[in-house]
């Protein structure tokens, strides 16, 4: 199968300045990307004009909880029946992939197997979505993130409970024994948790060790959510992968992220704490509830902190916890304007994290992430200039184009010029 986009506006990810090229797709890889316009032979060819639009690498979603489904509380999780659940994060997979998403590190699955189900059934072509990494749940302790109960009324949420090495091994066992890439920890606390606010660090280092020896023995990536400055210090200490959130690091927690920056990737995981101090009337947040949850105190830690990443040349991904009801999957894109507004990047550099960033932490950062010839065809056509407005990749109509591994899942000419969603695979 060979397809070539004609007049592109090559927008590669490398930190170079967008140029005009023709890009010609042989089967599943870029194989040539022509300068010299009309050069390549488009015999046999499926020819796309781009007429000078935007043709970038397809978006990483970096703290994907595709799971998550327009959920209040973390309790309507654990509350929902399976099958409902499954049928409702293959919708989200979908949404995605329409807007530009062709590939989702998962945060954590809300039930132990759905990431799994999702990521065989998207890679066996049953069904639609970005190429995936499935997480276990949100492993916790009693009173951590993730444990809803009470002493009167048990009660499930998007948690696996261990307490103390011995229990916890078994449940990361259990996780891997189920097809997971990633285990996920919870090492803090949050302001959205009942018993352990964001400050607090319930998971000790005997927990946190018990976990990593696990992920490691079986070849697993291993993430954490840390809030808390003790908890990024023990994530760090213990060799964590992938280091969520960060709010409220200190100066040595930020010397010690700084120490293994060529080894982890951060998230800040920002759009739920964005949405609700600053779209409070949008979504219907209490101002009031936001006061009394820190959030404002959050917001500002979180914007501080991740100035400092950025000056500290961290690796970090976009992922704003999408799947909440204030904060509705499809809004993804948002982070990367989030990140231009917020933290001080360039428009280059928020978008490096969509994509370059994004491929490394897929673990596919040799093939995946940017425009070049030899790496895999995860490719985006976007109306206008995503340098000069981040904006405009928030939202799915300015997507014209998707291409996943080759395979156009969205195509403009469809629709006469317009796209309005998902085609079915060719």
């Amino acid at each position: 199968m060979r397809k070539i986009f004609r007049n592109a506006r090559v927008l590669d990810a490398t930190g170079a300045k967008p140029f005009a090229a023709d890009v010609l797709i042989e089967n599943n890889r870029i194989k040539t990307i022509a300068r010299d316009l009309g050069q390549i032979d488009g015999a046999g060819a499926d020819e796309i004009d781009a007429d000078g639009r935007t043709l970038m690498p397809g978006m990483v979603e970096g703290h994907a909880h595709i799971t998550f489904v327009g959920i209040e509380l973390p309790s309507e999780l654990g509350e929902m029946p399976p099958e409902d659940h499954t049928i409702k994060t293959a919708a989200n997979a979908r949404l995605l992939l329409d807007h530009g998403f062709t590939s989702a590190y998962s945060a954590a699955s809300a039930k132990p197997r759905i990431d799994v189900a999702i990521r065989e059934a998207i890679a066996e072509g049953i069904l639609v979505g970005p190429r995936l990494r499935a997480a276990s749940p949100e492993i916790t302790v009693t009173a951590g993130l993730g444990d809803e109960r009470k002493a009167h009324l048990y009660r499930e949420s998007f948690g696996m409970i261990g307490d103390g090495p011995e229990e916890l091994r078994k449940v990361c066992r259990l996780c891997i024994r189920e097809g997971i890439d990633n285990l996920k920890i919870n090492i803090s606390g949050d302001e959205f948790a009942t018993s352990a606010r964001a400050e607090i660090t319930p998971m000790a280092e005997d927990e946190i060790a018990a976990c990593v020896a696990v992920g490691r023995d079986f070849g697993k990536r291993i993430s954490a959510h840390a809030r808390a400055a003790e908890s990024v210090k023990r994530a760090v200490r213990h060799g964590i992968d992938v280091i969520y959130h960060c709010d409220f690091a200190d100066e040595e927690a930020l010397d010690m992220l700084e120490s293994v920056k060529d080894r982890i990737f951060v998230g800040p995981a920002f759009g739920l704490v964005h949405n609700c101090v600053k779209d409070q009337a949008a979504i219907g947040f209490d101002p009031q509830m936001a006061e009394d949850l820190g959030l404002y105190r959050k917001f500002d830690a979180c914007v501080a902190t991740y100035h400092e990443m950025r000056k500290r040349g961290i690796r970090v991904v976009i992922g704003g916890d999408y799947g909440f009801a204030q904060t509705p999957m499809g809004m993804n894109a948002r982070d990367i304007a989030h990140f231009v507004d917020y933290f001080g990047y360039s428009p280059d550099e928020a978008i490096q994290c969509a994509t370059r960033i994004g491929g490394e932490l897929m673990g596919m950062g040799d093939e995946l992430g940017q425009v070049r010839e030899g790496w895999l065809a995860d490719l985006i056509m976007v109306e206008g200039d995503p340098l000069a407005d981040p904006g405009l990749l928030q939202h799915k109509e300015n997507i014209l184009f998707v291409m996943k591994d080759g395979v156009l899942y969205k195509d403009a000419r469809a629709t006469g010029g317009v796209a309005q969603g998902l085609i079915a695979a060719q």
